[in-house]
């Protein structure tokens, strides 16, 4: 009989719950015993929506992010938090955001200004943000293994067939940076005693199997880290329970030898991503081991193909057995989680869909199609197979248009007028920028009044003119900060806008729009990505009018803000029926049209943000070049029809960029403003060894934190950068939007960041 199980589910809630208890907390308007009660209803309402699984994930719940959790385990919390005292929660916040509650912070033994918090990076190629473990020669390791306790014993009390989660040691350490000159697999032989210490623990409550998250071994790995995970296996199977080692994201190629001959009792690959290899795993796992198959998609919102899956299922069924387990291909943190809370969702397009509850009943409708024969699911598989036929033969996927525009795209709709240093001069003139120009990334706090007026307007409770009217006066009033502060390149400050792609998703055709279908970016913060479903174009201007609309306001440079069509890609659920470089290449058209109206609108400083550019990579570097020569492709053709005089910024926040800086710099753009402050500018090292050709703002302000950056502060981050840099190159800005802050942050912060701009350019002066 093969085994249904799940590697993880979503921990927000279907209403966004957890996101609303955290903020409550660190507000002071709730309890820290209200926000751990939220934290046991929730688990207990997954466990439930589980209950049909043979094993159910324990110790997926977070309340900020797995690897967070993880490191205190482990026992692995920077120093700057160790004077802390109360609550381990409230020290568990302070590293993930640099401060807990209010409350809390009242009794912080004089740091109540808060800590750096830990620096925060991207989930391999995902959306998701985790918190990097920090390690030093000096780090050691001491199991805390209370909160997997607590969860397992909460579970057990519920009747749960319970299946503990972990972080494996070597993605751990991996996935960790050495804020020293240390070697991080030196630390393995401290890390493993205590690895072996918590499997231990959790055998003595009786627990059977444990899932241990070892990811990286999707990626590509020298022979001391692949030496690492035989060292670390070795070690651990001496544990008296049984170990599943779970893969996703990707194939395993020259780690899947490794993979299967690791002294484990289970291994659980991703079928989605790594179909052609599955004939292998099977041919090559010893005969005494577990094979979990990663059989849906647990990264995208598309229905499976039930009868197409159990075609390539069954006969590994046949050859398996009871060693045949069946998941989702990762855990479903990655979707939203119920489709049967949407009640406007288009009708077809909702038939062709399924969030993680329905991810779930696809699994259950394997596991019993293979363990009691197709007969007994076959209502279901019919209407499965409805659904797929359905979508794949709409016509309202397909359009002739957009794919001739396509296929008639040219180089030269890629190429800019003039070199840089060209543009650059008559820029100069054009704009009348001092040196240390300031500027924002493009959004300021998104209110209490803005939210409820757009709510307001959706739900017509206000008429359009009310709506804009309200939107105009929010635009004047950040407008007016800026001008206060003395900001040199303006904003509109994105009042309008609900979400840097949704808003670009809900005026082009080919995209829909959930109501409910939230996703964990990090900590509280969740994005409700756009379902792009067709063939994509522009119906009609995106932007223009409420651009023209700010410039109408101030004689200072005001910013036109886009979403570049990388990003938009990557931040959606994208269709699957065709390569995702189509997709982008028609996203790439339709806003090129926007950046030549803003253009002929009189706008001449033009940012596309293409945050989510490293994100798109392949885990492996041999396949990168295919993808950034799409991806930069795309990004040229989307900036590259305006003139000289016309500044081109882009955007990137939270990505190690330093391994693909040639393919930025070939993006060409006038101006490039980078995440640099969590990580105390370590990400400008690369431009060391290269020269960086155009603009660049390292930002100088963590808006992820409620903390306020003094003067000092921001002139040691850009004294940093100039040591790189040319001084006539550098630009001084936060390092993202401040839509989540309130403007009490927001205006002190940049008041200091204006500070340190002016100081700067004394001392060049």
């Amino acid at each position: 009989m093969a085994r249904t199980h799940n590697l993880g589910f979503p921990r927000i809630g279907v209403r966004r719950e957890l996101k609303f208890a955290l903020e409550s907390y660190w507000k002071g308007q709730s309890s820290l015993e209200e926000l751990k009660a939220l934290g046991t209803e929730l688990r207990q309402r997954h466990w439930r929506d589980q209950s049909a699984l043979d094993l159910a994930p324990v110790g997926d719940f977070s309340f900020y992010d797995q690897m967070l959790d993880m490191s205190f385990t482990l026992g692995n919390l920077p120093e700057r938090v160790s004077s802390f005292h109360g609550d381990m929660l409230d020290n568990y916040f302070r590293v993930a955001r640099g401060r807990s509650a209010e409350s809390a912070e009242a009794h912080c033994g004089g740091a109540c200004d808060g800590v750096a918090a830990g620096e925060m990076t991207k989930w391999f190629d995902t959306n998701y943000h985790y918190i990097v473990p920090e390690f030093t020669a000096a780090t050691k390791f001491k199991l805390d293994a209370s909160r997997l306790l607590e969860q397992l014993a909460e579970a057990k009390a519920h009747s749960v067939k319970a299946k503990p989660v972990i972080i494996g040691p070597v993605t751990y350490l991996a996935l960790g940076k050495a804020k020293d000159d240390s070697e991080k697999l030196a630390l393995l032989e401290r890390l493993l005693p205590v690895y072996a210490e918590l499997l231990e623990t959790l055998a003595a409550q009786g627990v059977e199997w444990v899932q241990v998250d070892e990811p990286i071994l999707v990626t590509e790995l020298d022979a001391d880290w692949q030496h690492a995970f035989e060292q670390s296996y070795h070690s651990l199977k001496r544990a008296r329970l049984k170990l599943l080692l779970a893969t996703y994201f990707g194939t395993l190629q020259d780690n899947l030898q490794l993979a299967c001959n690791l002294p484990v009792a289970g291994l659980h690959v991703d079928a989605v991503r790594g179909r052609d290899e599955i004939s292998k795993v099977v041919d090559w796992l010893p005969g005494h081991k577990v094979l979990s198959i990663g059989a849906i998609d647990g990264r995208n919102i598309w229905k499976t193909d039930l009868n197409a899956t159990l075609d390539w299922l069954e006969p590994i069924a046949e050859k398996l057995g009871e060693r045949l387990w069946i998941a989702p291909s990762c855990s479903l943190l990655h979707v939203p989680v119920d489709l049967d809370s949407e009640e406007t969702l288009d009708a077809d397009i909702r038939s062709w869909l399924a969030f993680a509850k329905q991810k779930l009943a696809e699994l259950a409708v394997l596991g019993k199609a293979i363990n009691q024969g197709r007969a007994t699911v076959a209502d279901e598989l019919a209407t499965n197979q409805t659904a797929i036929d359905s979508r794949k033969n709409s016509g309202r996927v397909h359009n002739p248009a957009v794919k001739a525009a396509v296929r008639n795209i040219t180089p030269e709709m890629g190429k800019r007028q003039s070199h840089y240093a060209a543009r650059a001069a008559k820029q100069r003139v054009h704009l009348n920028l001092p040196v240390y120009p300031t500027t924002t990334i493009g959004s300021f706090p998104q209110t209490p009044d803005i939210r409820q007026a757009r709510l307001a307007y959706k739900k017509q409770k206000i008429s359009v003119d009310e709506y804009t009217a309200k939107m105009k006066a929010e635009i004047e009033h950040a407008v007016r900060e800026q001008e206060k502060l003395g900001l040199d390149v303006l904003v509109h400050g994105e009042a309008e806008r609900n979400d840097m792609v949704e808003y670009f998703g809900e005026q082009l055709d080919g995209y829909v729009f959930s109501q409910f279908g939230w996703v964990q970016s990090y900590g509280s913060r969740c994005v409700k990505p756009p379902i792009l479903f067709g063939d994509i174009s522009r119906p009609k201007a995106m932007t223009v009018g409420w651009i023209k609309y700010a410039q109408s306001l101030t004689d200072k440079p005001m910013k036109g803000m886009l979403t570049g069509p990388v990003t938009i890609l990557n931040w959606s659920f994208v269709r699957d029926d065709q390569p995702r470089s189509e997709s982008c290449l028609q996203l790439a058209l339709a806003v090129r049209k926007e950046v030549l109206d803003l253009e002929a609108a009189g706008v001449h400083v033009i940012q596309i943000d293409e945050a989510a550019l490293r994100e798109g990579l392949p885990l492996r570097k041999s396949q990168w070049k295919e993808y950034l020569n799409w991806a930069v492709e795309s990004f040229r053709i989307t900036a590259n029809g305006v003139s000289d005089e016309t500044q081109i910024h882009t955007h990137m926040c939270y990505s190690e960029f330093n391994d693909i800086i040639e393919a930025i710099a070939a993006m060409d753009a006038d101006v490039i403003t980078i995440e640099t402050s969590r990580s105390d500018m370590e990400l400008l090292d690369v431009f060391e060894k290269f020269e960086y050709p155009n603009e660049i703002g390292p930002g100088v302000y963590d808006v992820h934190s409620p903390n306020i950056p003094s003067v000092e502060q921001a002139v040691d981050l850009i004294t940093k950068a100039a040591e790189r840099i040319p001084a006539e190159r550098l630009w001084v800005n936060p390092d993202c939007g401040l839509k989540t802050r309130q403007w009490s942050e927001v205006i002190p912060a940049l008041q200091n960041m204006v500070s340190a701009a002016n100081a700067l350019r004394a001392n060049a002066a």
